[in-house]
């Protein structure tokens, strides 16, 4: 495997102060036999525990950990956005704080990487959660492939390995809404996905909840594509043509039959159905205008609290 120059790993923290020192103490080992430059950026984002104090406890334990702590809960993809920016290497290496994620299996992305990909997935072998929530993640990944517009959507995952300069294509970016997948097609459409082992969460449970996930679907495909409003617009005319059928089997009625059609449920019926087209297509389109509304507000992905690194004189951090 040819050995990359250097390796950024960022790591979105919330409330995982037991994972944290288990996960650097795994990481270690594995960075240093790929390469001689590496990092480890943890990014606080809001964490309720004492997420925060072990980060600082781990950077005065290691020169090569960076913490950032964000000034509320942004969300895991924000977190990841101002982790992917602070990096300074050239791979940037994308992983869980729960230990799931099996810092091991990187080599194996790492390498898939070399053979001319630009990102690689980590894709689990199989589902690791309730029926629910795998429901919950599939349709979050059909939503997401309908905003990247690549086949590999389906097979994306939190455990990601991409070449730092793909950030170029995002570096404006200021939405409050953040999908690091969708940023990443931006920059390239070389994608690929690799099956790696993922192992159950060992402390606390999963902070993406079913509504979460939908949520976070939601996100995505109105704040990433159009699709929503094509489908709206397509409703519309497939119903303005069904009015139109309607409308001549009632005239050819009158005409041969010489009455219209009897019975209030047959109008009702069609009333009803319009009705609900009309506001379907009025819901999506008021999400739309909601998403403009927040971009007009200037709402920011993140915003720093503070910043430490091992290497500085009195671990004091930076207002930003």
């Amino acid at each position: 495997m040819a050995e990359p120059l250097s390796i950024s790993v960022v790591v979105p923290v919330y409330n995982s102060e037991q994972s944290l020192p288990i996960l650097v103490e795994r990481l270690y080992p594995i960075l240093v036999q790929i390469t001689t430059n590496f990092e480890l950026i943890l990014v606080n984002d809001g964490s309720h525990d004492n997420s925060w104090g072990v980060v600082e406890t781990l950077i005065a334990q290691h020169t090569w950990v960076t913490g950032i702590n964000l000034m509320r809960n942004f969300g895991q993809h924000n977190a990841l956005l101002c982790g992917i920016r602070a990096a300074t290497n050239d791979i940037v290496i994308t992983i869980d704080d729960d230990l799931q994620n099996p810092p091991e299996e990187i080599p194996r992305l790492l390498e898939e990487l070399n053979k001319g990909f630009d990102v690689v997935y980590g894709t689990p072998q199989k589902m690791q959660h309730g029926l629910f929530r795998n429901m919950a993640s599939r349709v979050t990944k059909i939503a997401l492939q309908g905003s990247m517009g690549v086949d590999i959507a389906t097979k994306v995952s939190a455990y990601r390995v991409f070449r730092t300069q793909l950030r170029e294509a995002f570096a404006d970016y200021k939405g409050a809404y953040v999908s690091i997948d969708v940023l990443l097609t931006w920059a390239t459409n070389k994608f690929s996905a690799l099956e790696v082992r993922f192992d159950v969460r060992q402390f606390g449970t999963s902070n993406y909840t079913l509504m979460k996930l939908i949520r976070h679907a939601m996100n995505m495909i109105t704040g990433f594509s159009v699709v929503p409003l094509q489908i709206a617009s397509i409703l519309g005319f497939t119903f303005m043509l069904f009015g139109i059928l309607v409308f001549v089997y009632v005239v050819i009625r009158f005409i041969f039959e010489g009455g219209s059609i009897p019975g209030f449920p047959f109008l009702a019926s069609i009333v009803a159905i319009f009705s609900g087209v009309q506001l379907f297509a009025l819901g999506i389109i008021g999400e739309y205008l909601a998403r403009m509304h927040i971009r007009l507000m200037d709402k920011p992905s993140y915003v720093v609290r503070q910043s430490l690194h091992a290497e500085q004189d009195h671990l004091k951090g930076t207002i930003e």
